[in-house]
């Protein structure tokens, strides 16, 4: 606990205690008075020197006391909860981990970094603040309103930022303030640098800096990427120390959101496993695995359509040795697919076995040299094709010498044999694969060779069908869509007979993009044509810090068909893609680990972290002098006799007072919140109007946020008669908005959707008579009838959890337009936006000159595009903080016309659409 002042300078009351000391010491106290009618006998009496009294040393004692404390209470006392020393004067420099690591206890780490900052302000310190998300920027030094403004908006991100950049500001911050101070508010991990930045804080306190790390207790699990193979869905769950609960549950959730099971775990060492044992077609739902009680991105494993499990019907043409398995191609098959897929084979005694195969709706259907087909056969499988299903086939002496349509290519009756007439002298080797082949990326054993092989008929498009060749260019897979489905064509046959494929892990990989290729998502990718020449994936849905999927932030960019990086500012972890087909990117991939760091090893003293806001000690002083002047009253009373008379009075009243007191505290416990819950800022806002806009988490938008509604408040304070106090930043998530009557809301597309509870009070204050502006500030990039911007896409999806009303563009007739100014649009830094607002009833056949229009309350939204705020900008002296376009003073002015309306319609509502102001708008709009 660390104890400030906000006044130090009122301690130098204290001084005059000795005077106040011999001041009380030679006052009396109050005479008693006894009337004695008697009294002219008094007169006769001889007059003598009296010496008045001395105060007892104990009313002096309370009298002394009590202005001490008058003193103290005036020189504003705080007690700080953190674990840091008070603070000088100094600059302070708050370093913070806001990876996903911190995401759990977050809002204890603003906590406690708000105290912090509260403290170095009373010091009037100034302050810098570095997330390490946002530390390609310099950090500045500001005053704590301004940084507790960013604290407060600030949220995880979804994953570790590299402290390298910031590692960069420690040593210029140290070089510039030699006796600053540095605070880092670290997530106790090693993932991100933390080395590196400890070598940074080391030599930033050799320069002279005071360094100082605070970290919590909470120790980071993660989950790794899932493994959902034919065995079952299973998942490792890591932690970075043994502080960590001992066990716990992972939850498996489908893509609505719905749970679908739990599956517990028992950590031994820092590592434990969770085991999902549910049906293929329950498992292949699942989208989404979160570790219970962990709120963080790292928390969070999704599943794609690379992770399902599927089901594949493989058929042989050969007939069955059982004494001799290795020489069966479906036993290569089996082992081939067993990894990553169900296989299934078809009943003993089976006569037509594939159309049962196909019943059992499988994904893929394959056949190991397989000629001639039944025709119920072979229509089902043609159905099977069309209907989505990957058919691969499989070369031999069969399907040589047999013709069908179920082929990708024309193929040449004459196999090529080793050694025959269409032969070559040495067996052949794989070719890399083509870019625009699903196996591109996969590496080609120089061991796998191929001895035979059945030949496709050279034919136009050829090249396109080839998926795998030969070093000479000889096809050796080939595939073509038919409807909605695959066919896939191995040129050599399923066991080793024709090459040594089947029996290296290439083939493997192989069936295994195959197998990705299957449903719907194949078909998808098929109409983008080769892969060459396919798009990027772009973000679909994103991860929040928190673990919460939700709309991709500006900053997210498109990534590869085959992306294996690690999640990072452009490519956070969520679904990319389409939404059948998403790929996705993991918060961890297979093989991270949690390393908890080392602090003491870098010579580091680390602090517990502790949250909470400075206890302001004034309200309990100055209830102390309170008491004290009621003893010190009661005690003259007593010493005058006086007590005594009014003694049955005041117990009467005081038992009076104790019983209406008492009888409505439990009602008011129930029914009232406690005054408590309240903050010193809410009770402000209770007392004094005020405008406010919503914390974006941009400095610059919101610096502009603040000096446009600071210079609107001026014009509203010079112009009307409301006289509106110092607007201030609120957010959602944590502050009361009751109290302001309108919220200016500029968007910022790379913010994070709020969460739902703060969505619910936003919906709350709307419905309760709050009226919110909401500024996309895109008109110059909005397209009427294009895509829409990321800003208004951010608005769409924040309200499409908000009951609003239907909305319309702002007619000339609207009250708005007339409140205070007859306005004909709403003008910010541009004039070609448009302004919505809440739509009208239909206008009126009765009274066709009635000149306003309203409806029966006020819009609760305005949607602009126009950046009111930063037209409204201005500084003291009233100069333009920013360009307008096209500009000119005219539009300046406009704009603040239109400001002044919003505001003035905002706390007066339709009173201007009454018939009493009819005459006078008529007269001027010249009607």
């Amino acid at each position: 606990m660390g104890l400030t002042f906000a006044a130090p300078l009122a301690l130098l009351g204290l001084l005059a205690l000795p005077a106040i000391y011999f001041l009380l010491r030679v006052t009396p106290p109050r005479p008693r008075e006894i009337v004695f009618p008697p009294i002219r006998l008094l007169f006769d009496l001889l007059r003598r020197e009296e010496t008045p009294s001395r105060t007892p040393w104990w009313l002096l004692a309370l009298r002394l006391a009590l202005a001490g404390l008058a003193v103290l209470a005036m020189a504003g006392p705080a007690l700080t909860p953190a674990a840091t020393a008070s603070f000088s004067g100094a600059p302070l420099l708050i370093a913070i981990d806001d990876g996903w690591p911190a995401a759990p206890d977050f809002d204890a780490r603003i906590e406690a970094a708000r105290a912090l900052v509260a403290d170095a302000a009373r010091s009037g310190a100034t302050i810098a603040l570095l997330p390490m998300s946002q530390a390609e920027t310099a950090p500045t030094r500001e005053d704590g309103g301004k940084i507790d403004e960013r604290l407060r908006a600030l949220a995880p991100q979804p994953f570790v930022p590299d402290r390298a950049a910031a590692a960069a500001w420690l040593g210029e911050f140290a070089a510039a303030n030699p006796h600053g101070r540095i605070i880092w508010i670290a997530d106790g991990l090693e993932q991100g640098g933390a080395s590196q930045f400890a070598k940074a804080l080391s030599s930033a306190s050799a320069a002279g800096a005071k360094v100082e790390t605070l970290t919590s207790d909470h120790v980071p699990r993660a989950l790794l990427a899932p493994q959902n193979t034919a065995a079952g869905l299973e998942v490792e769950i890591i932690r970075a120390a043994a502080g960590a609960p001992a066990s716990g549950a992972v939850s498996a959730f489908d893509q609505q959101g719905r749970a679908l099971a739990q599956a517990r775990f028992d950590f031994s060492g820092d590592k434990a496993k969770a085991r999902f044992d549910l049906p293929i077609e329950l498992r292949n739902e699942a989208a989404l695995l979160r570790l219970d009680g962990e709120a963080s991105a790292g928390a969070v494993a999704l599943l794609d359509g690379r992770s399902k499990v599927r089901r594949v019907a493989v058929l042989s043409g050969v007939s069955a040795d059982l004494a001799q398995p290795l020489l069966e191609p479906q036993f290569y098959l089996q082992k081939a697919f067993a990894p990553f897929a169900e296989v299934r084979e078809p009943r003993p005694g089976a006569a037509d076995p594939l159309p049962q195969l196909i019943a059992e709706q499988p994904n893929i259907v394959a056949l190991a040299d397989i000629g001639a087909l039944p025709r119920d056969a072979h229509e089902a499988l043609i159905h099977f094709v069309e209907e989505g299903g990957v058919l691969l086939r499989f070369a031999g002496a069969r399907l040589a010498n047999a013709g069908d349509d179920l082929t990708p290519v024309r193929l040449r009756r004459n196999g090529r044999v080793l050694g025959g007439a269409m032969s070559w002298d040495t067996p052949k080797k794989l070719a890399p694969f083509d870019p625009s082949s699903p196996f591109y990326g996969l590496a080609v054993p120089d061991e796998v060779t191929v001895t035979r092989q059945v030949l496709a008929e050279p034919e136009p498009g050829l090249p396109a069908k080839t998926w795998a060749a030969l070093t000479d260019g000889t096809p050796l897979v080939t595939a073509e869509r038919r409807g909605k489905g695959l066919i896939v064509l191995f040129h050599v046959s399923a066991d080793a007979a024709w090459s040594n494929l089947p029996i290296s892990g290439l083939f493997i990989d192989m069936l295994h993009r195959i197998a990705a290729e299957s449903g719907e998502a194949a078909a998808s990718r098929a109409e983008d044509g080769p892969r060459s020449d396919a798009p990027a994936l772009a973000p679909l849905a994103i991860l929040d810090g928190r673990g919460r999927l939700g709309a991709p932030p500006p900053t997210a960019r498109p990534i590869g068909a085959d992306y294996d990086g690690d999640a990072n500012r452009e490519h956070p972890p969520g679904f990319y893609g389409v939404a059948d087909a998403p790929i996705a990117v993991q918060p961890l991939r297979a093989g991270d680990d949690l390393r908890a760091f080392d602090f003491s090893g870098q010579g580091l003293a680390v602090s517990a972290l502790r949250a909470g806001a400075p206890i302001d000690l004034r309200p309990w002083l100055l209830g102390l002098v309170f008491l004290a002047l009621l003893a010190d009253w009661l005690i003259l009373l007593a010493m005058s006799g006086a007590l005594r008379r009014a003694a049955p009075i005041a117990l009467g009243a005081f038992c009076a007072l104790a019983v209406l007191s008492a009888a409505p505290q439990g009602a008011r416990a129930k029914d009232a919140p406690s005054a408590s819950a309240a903050s010193p800022r809410d009770r402000e806002a209770a007392l004094t109007t005020r405008l406010a806009y919503v914390v974006s988490g941009d400095a610059r938008v919101d610096e502009a946020s603040k000096l446009g509604l600071e210079a609107l408040s001026r014009a509203l304070n010079q112009r009307t008669s409301f006289a509106p106090g110092a607007p201030v930043g609120v957010d959602p998530a944590r502050d009361e908005l009751a109290f302001y009557p309108m919220l200016y809301w500029p968007i910022v597309a790379s913010a994070p959707l709020p969460a739902a509870q703060a969505i619910a009070k936003v919906d709350l204050y709307l419905k309760q008579g709050g009226t919110i502006v909401f500024d996309t500030r895109d008109a110059l990039t909005a397209h009427e009838g294009g895509p829409p911007t990321p800003e208004t896409q951010w608005l769409r999806d924040l309200t499409r959890n908000l009951d609003i009303p239907p909305l319309e563009m702002t007619p000339r007739d609207h009250v708005i337009t007339k409140t205070f100014y007859l306005l004909d649009n709403f003008y910010g830094r541009t004039i070609n936006g448009k302004t919505w607002v809440e739509a009208l009833p239909p206008e009126s056949k009765d009274d066709p000159a009635r000149p306003v229009r309203a409806t029966d309350s006020v819009s609760s939204v305005v949607i602009t595009s126009n950046d009111l705020a930063g037209a409204w900008a201005a500084d003291r002296n009233g100069q333009p903080l920013y360009t307008l376009t096209p500009g000119g003073a005219r539009q300046r002015e406009l704009a603040i016309r239109g400001g002044v309306n919003l505001v003035m319609y905002t706390l007066t509502g339709n009173y201007k659409s009454d018939q009493v102001h009819v005459h006078d708008l008529l007269e001027r709009l010249g009607q």
